[in-house]
């Protein structure tokens, strides 16, 4: 990609982490929408010496497109053929549900919580020409007053036990009544179960397992639709 075409703000972010680390756009398609993805280059970079194994929280699980991912991405392209609304996505990393979403009509938001993050995000929407998607500083333990989504969307967000009660108490307070939650993860996660066993009290919940093929190796990725129980309407 030609960075002389992103808008000046944006470049000016892309030249300060190219001065930090190597990057490549990687080209994507979601459900007839082709994405650029910007992403590092060199996981080594990001760890910065650190063994990834002896402390799993910081290992910069952002940095990769994940299965889960690209699954969520292909949902909410396809669920954009109804009036698409509002959208945020949780722990969006490289973005691609949420900027998938936002191609095909979702008005998005992207969040995170890591300001490094959240640039990476603002210079894949302006590569991608999608000018209206919002990126937002999002911490699940002290979060922002917002305004309620249509949707809220969410891969591989799951991997520590201590997020369960924060990520339903974020569903609660940022969805619409009528609104719906799709989460996707690979089904070895084990904090998934632990989430929709205490979720099934607020939500009716909905579970849908995809495979992927990727490189030759097969991923299960289950996708969880929610949506509030009557009573906590």
């Amino acid at each position: 990609m030609d960075i002389r075409t992103l808008p000046e703000s944006e470049r000016m972010l892309f030249n300060q982490l190219q001065q930090r680390h190597r990057l490549h756009f990687s080209r994507e398609r979601f459900g007839g929408h082709t994405l650029r993805l910007l992403m590092p280059s060199d996981l080594e970079e990001l760890l910065e010496g650190r063994d990834p194994f002896a402390d799993v929280s910081r290992f910069p699980f952002w940095s990769r497109l994940w299965e889960a991912a690209r699954v969520l991405a292909e949902v909410l392209v396809a669920t954009a053929d109804r009036p698409a609304g509002r959208l945020l996505e949780l722990g969006a990393g490289l973005g691609a549900p949420g900027l998938a979403a936002a191609a095909a009509g979702y008005q998005v938001v992207l969040s995170d919580y890591e300001q490094f993050i959240i640039d990476f995000q603002r210079v894949s929407a302006a590569a991608n020409g999608l000018t209206d998607v919002r990126c937002v500083l999002l911490d699940w333990l002290d979060p922002p007053k917002m305004e309620r989504f249509n949707v809220i969307a969410g891969a591989e967000i799951l991997f520590r036990e201590e997020f369960v009660e924060p990520l339903l108490r974020i569903c609660e307070n940022y969805l619409q009544p009528d609104g719906i939650v799709y989460l996707a993860h690979d089904v070895r996660r084990q904090c998934l179960p632990v989430f929709l066993r205490a979720a099934q009290q607020r939500f009716v919940i909905g579970s849908r397992k995809q495979t992927l093929t990727r490189d030759g190796q097969t991923f299960d990725i289950l996708v969880n639709r929610l949506q509030r129980r009557r009573d906590h309407q």
